[in-house]
């Protein structure tokens, strides 16, 4: 079964679990973030995100770490606004 059928499922895996660990803490690990995932679980900077993206839309995740998912859920949802703002040419106030 991969990763993103089993968060579906509302089963947290310790792997999940790893990546919402990670997600909370890398900011104070010495070294670089990619190179920090690429260590530790052994996957691209790129699957890396699809997985976690996944992860946070689960209930399981939410569960597990409110507040962490809430905030990346909330990150994920301005980053799109303004992606969306900059490709329609409009000034986002906030």
């Amino acid at each position: 079964m991969s990763e993103a059928v089993a968060a579906r499922r509302q089963e947290l895996t310790e792997f999940h679990a790893a990546l919402l660990a990670f997600e909370k803490e890398w900011w104070s690990l010495p070294g670089s973030k990619e190179a920090e995932i690429r260590q530790r679980f052994d996957i691209s900077t790129t699957r890396y995100y699809q997985l976690l993206n996944a992860l946070i839309d689960t209930e399981a995740a939410l569960a597990h770490d409110p507040l962490l998912v809430k905030r990346l859920r909330r990150l994920r949802e301005s980053r799109q606004r303004e992606r969306t703002a900059r490709r329609l040419g409009v000034t986002i106030r906030v």
